[in-house]
């Protein structure tokens, strides 16, 4: 059996939950759940969350997703004893390629998941948040962190390179020599330093954590479905291409908002006499 297929097996068949979805009106928790060891991202949690995550955004109703972690971390990142099992196989047939479907498909796949779907994800970091579990924080469109939150660049310290996303969000954030800086130095940054740098948009106490990502939910769900659905991707792709194109994109975008009845009743509210 290759590693891809055996670590699918584990998550298939993993007797307990490792994530936790709590279903609100508009909104969803989902809670990595295995505190004892931060929330590592073993075969059992990465596919739970995915399956979890693919049934959230396919739900209409569903405007905002909340990624957290249970106990004292968000997550400690990828599993070593997966990597073990990953380098035990590397003269198989398939090499390193097999290793690279997990990535690609499972670890990546989640982040495609976020940043893909018109759905709005809110990182409530409440610990150490390592590897690809900071990755997919990263990926999420609002970033908020506990004081006790840390952004731990792990990847270099195992001889690994920043992963599943990390550079793109942090020379975006960072620039060139911020993130070879973060990355190099191995340093983890606390929540406050982490918000001077940009990397999250709002620190607050650890007892706040879930009222401030709430409150972040609550905001989101006041946007007409339409304005989220179309600002996301516009967003995201902004920060790709030139303003030329950006521009361009704005233009063909903005006269469908013009269409819609919740624009219409807003003008006509704010225009209108008496």
């Amino acid at each position: 059996m290759s590693v891809y297929a055996e670590l699918l097996r584990q998550g298939r068949e993993a007797d307990e939950r490792y994530v936790e979805v709590q279903r609100r009106a508009d909104s969803a928790v989902v809670t990595f759940n295995e505190p004892d060891r931060l929330n590592v991202l073993s075969a059992p949690l990465v596919a739970q969350a995915k399956e979890a995550i693919v049934d959230l955004v396919g739900d209409p109703a569903i405007r905002t997703v909340v990624l957290t972690g249970a106990g004292r971390g968000f997550s400690a990142g990828g599993d070593l004893a997966m990597m073990r099992l990953a380098e035990d196989h590397l003269a198989d047939e398939a090499g390193t390629t097999d290793i690279w479907r997990w990535i690609r498909y499972e670890f990546g796949g989640v982040a495609r998941l976020i940043a893909r779907s018109d759905t709005a994800f809110v990182a409530a970091i409440n610990g150490p948040a390592a590897g690809v579990g900071l990755a997919w924080a990263l990926t999420c469109d609002v970033i908020i962190a506990s004081e006790d939150a840390l952004i731990v660049p792990a990847f270099g310290k195992l001889g690994l390179i920043p992963e599943v996303g990390t550079s793109w969000a942090l020379t975006r954030r960072l620039g060139y020599q911020g993130a070879f800086a973060f990355f190099a130095g191995g340093t983890p940054l606390a929540a406050r330093r982490a918000l001077e740098l940009g990397l999250v948009q709002e620190v607050v106490t650890a007892a706040e954590l879930s009222v401030a990502a709430d409150a972040w939910c609550r905001r989101i769900a006041l946007l007409p479905p339409h304005a989220l659905a179309m600002a996301k991707p516009l967003l995201r792709q902004a920060a790709d291409i030139t303003w030329d194109a950006s521009i361009t994109m704005e233009e063909f975008a903005e006269p469908n908002c013009f269409t819609t009845g919740v624009f219409q009743r807003t003008v006509r509210g704010l225009t209108e006499p008496g």
